[in-house]
This record gives structure tokens, sequence and C-alpha cells, in this order.
């Protein structure tokens, strides 16, 4: 297969790995992990046990996804970002080892800035953005623009990363003119890039 692994990698027996990925310095890949095509994992990445990357992640420097996070096609995390996957962690309580941990979805094309948060159990909407240095502790739904400690929603964004002004209920991004309707806070995509 053509996947590149630098040498000072670690990729456990049993990982899956999608053709064209690039593993790089230090990284560490557990043995039931399953990762896509055309993906890449900066230095010092941690990918645990029964986590699933799509296709075309990128995972920047100093970034370590859990058990319990699924991260689907194109999503972007930026460096040093965090996943959480336990909500009352305790060092003198050690859970049962059969603990389910809490399931974080960050859908399609959905970007996470450096030095951010995600809190165990939301969902991060497809082609949202989540700012550096938020704080995410719950759902955000798709095409939303988040930012600051706790996170708050500062607006919408387009598939390519701009942001939108609505109208009337209807956008046009000014870079790609794609299209979009916006109904009781819900943003959907009207008219693709031709």
């Amino acid at each position: 297969m053509n996947v590149y692994v630098h040498p000072s990698a670690i990729v456990d027996q049993g990982a899956q790995i999608g053709e064209g990925t690039e593993i790089w310095h230090f990284t560490h890949v557990s043995s039931s992990a399953i990762i896509g095509s055309q993906c890449s994992l900066g230095q010092n990445v941690y990918i645990d046990n029964h986590v699933t990357l799509g296709n075309g992640v990128k995972i920047q420097n100093n970034v370590s996804v859990y058990e319990g996070v699924i991260l689907q096609d194109d999503v972007f995390c930026g460096s040093s970002m965090v996943f959480t996957n336990e909500l009352s962690p305790r060092s003198a309580f050690p859970h049962d080892k059969s603990i389910e941990y809490k399931k974080t979805v960050v859908e399609r094309g959905a970007t996470i800035g450096a030095n951010a948060t995600i809190i165990c159990g939301v969902t991060i909407g497809e082609w949202a953005f989540v700012a550096p240095g938020a704080i995410i502790k719950r759902d955000i739904p798709p095409y939303s623009l988040y930012a600051g400690s706790p996170a708050r929603q500062m607006g919408w964004i387009c598939m390519c990363g701009v942001n939108l002004a609505f109208r009337r209920g209807q956008a046009k991004c000014r870079d790609c003119d794609r299209e979009y309707c916006l109904d009781q806070d819900r943003v959907t995509i009207t008219k693709h890039y031709s």
C-alpha cells in the first residue's frame, strides 16, 4: 500500500490505514484504529483504540484522539486541540475497565482550531468551524462558527471557510458562489459550486 510511516512513528499491528495516508514523527496509532485514505497525522499524534477517521482527515501536531471519537471525511484538527472522553475522571477512583466512553462525532468537513477543547458527548455538525481556543460543551449545528470559552455561536460559515451574511434567510458566498438557506437556525446548501 502507498502509506508513509515515519521511522519514529509506532503503528500497532492490526491498525487499518488507507491508501495515501501519511503518519509523521513520534505518532502512535493503536491496534484497533481505522484510518481512511489520504489522511495526514502530524507530529506527536495519538490515535486510540476503536477510533475511526474518515478519508482526507488532517490532524496537526500534538493531538490525541481518544476512544469514543469519530472523525468523518475531511475533518481538520488544529495543533494541540483536545478531545475528552470522560465527564468525571478521578485518579483516586478509577472507573471500571468496561466503561463505555462518551461518543463524540465530528461530521464531514468540520474544522477545529488550535488549542480548542471538545468536551465528550457532543456532535459538531458538518462544515462547522470551531475557532482556536474555543471550549465546546454542546452540539453545534452544520455550517456554524463557534468561538469563546465557553463557546457561543458567532455566525455561519461556507464550506470553503468564508463567513456568510444572511439576508431574508438567504446567503451567497462571496468567494465560491455557493448559496445557502437559513430556516429556524438551520442552514442548508441550496446551490453547489459548479
